[in-house]
């Protein structure tokens, strides 16, 4: 930089990145350690199985939610969730509106971000593949079926003309649902 000053602040702007980085790998780590001592460890893992749903994404789901299957249908997760779209309704006309962002914020907007992986064609990777090793052929199959759905679903939307946030939203809470059919097809364990 030209100016000492200059050097001085980007200088600061870069340890400052390089210390979030650090201590974002300090908490993942924490995370990780953490999810394996719960008893909902296998409902985490089997929900990685899910693309772009890491082991942070799914102990956001698995701690902010605790056990998934104590919701009756995977309409009632969504709505926890705030995922299903609000309606307008005067007289004999019902016009659907925005989501009703009731419940659960965070797991939201863990999910809506997760949905944004699914703008790709379906494919499994390798990650995918090592995060399925151990897991039940049911919940390996919902999760394929999810990941084809998902991406396809994404391209239609996207190809109507519909606002990136709404198709993103829209995917989350197909995601949602998936997430409450992998609960379901786990063993339960006493």
């Amino acid at each position: 930089m030209p100016h000492p000053a200059q050097q001085i602040t980007i200088q600061e702007y870069i340890d400052t990145v390089h210390d979030s980085k650090k201590r974002m790998e300090r908490f993942s780590e924490q995370i990780r350690q953490l999810s394996g001592e719960t008893q909902l460890n296998n409902l985490n893992k089997a929900l990685q199985s899910l693309r772009r749903v890491s082991e942070i994404v799914s102990a956001v789901v698995v701690s902010e939610l605790g056990d998934i299957t104590r919701f009756d249908s995977p309409a009632n997760l969504m709505a926890y969730l705030g995922l299903v779209p609000s309606q307008h309704n005067s007289g004999d006309k019902k016009r659907p509106g925005n989501i009703t962002k009731t419940g659960n914020g965070h797991v939201r907007r863990a999910l809506i971000e997760a949905a944004q992986a699914y703008r790709l064609p379906a494919r499994k990777s390798r990650a995918i593949a090592k995060r399925n090793e151990g897991l039940p052929q049911a919940v390996c199959q919902i999760a394929w079926k999810a990941q084809v759905r998902l991406c396809d679903r994404y391209k239609r939307l996207v190809f109507r003309g519909k606002n990136a946030n709404l198709v993103k939203t829209a995917i989350a809470r197909e995601l949602a649902g998936f997430m409450w059919s992998i609960a379901h097809a786990i063993p339960k364990t006493a």
